[in-house]
């Protein structure tokens, strides 16, 4: 499959076949790193929402003087997600990364919430979540342009 070169305002950015992104400045690389792989930063942003999902919990636990665990844990949750997400941000469209990203971690929540007994379990909201997820999953591979198969536009 021929090369494809996208220009961002940071640089350009190549695709080889074997789905690599390389030569852009706002990619990490350099000594010593591999270049961002296209599954490399679809891992990343679902490790992101995850973590969306444990600082939504910390946050509507409480945060504040009072409660220095659940401060602390949004503290680091909030910014090891928004690291994640605009490192995913460099190999997949802004609006399908952040399209996941909210998703999964709203799904997450609501089914912690139903676990713990903080939210009740309600057969509506699990079909709706299944909905959610599986269009998320969708997301993943028609990528948002041009409906091709993991694939990204010129």
């Amino acid at each position: 499959r021929a090369r494809r070169m996208r220009c961002r305002a940071q640089g350009v950015v190549v695709t080889g076949a074997d789905g690599v992104r390389e030569n852009g400045p706002n990619l990490r690389s350099g000594p010593g790193r591999a270049p961002m792989t296209t599954n490399r930063a679809w891992a990343l942003l679902l490790a992101s929402a995850v973590l969306e999902a444990v600082w939504a919990t910390a946050l509507g636990s409480g945060i504040g003087m009072g409660r220095p665990v659940a401060t602390a844990v949004f503290a680091v949750a909030v910014t090891l997600s928004m690291l994640g997400l605009g490192q995913a941000m460099r190999a997949i469209p802004i609006g399908t990364a952040y399209a996941v990203w909210t998703g999964v971690g709203a799904a997450l929540t609501v089914l912690w919430a139903m676990a713990t007994g903080a939210q009740e379990v309600h057969w509506g909201q699990l079909a709706f979540i299944a909905g959610l997820v599986g269009c998320t999953v969708g997301l993943r591979f028609v990528d948002g342009e041009r409906g091709e198969r993991g694939g990204r536009a010129s």
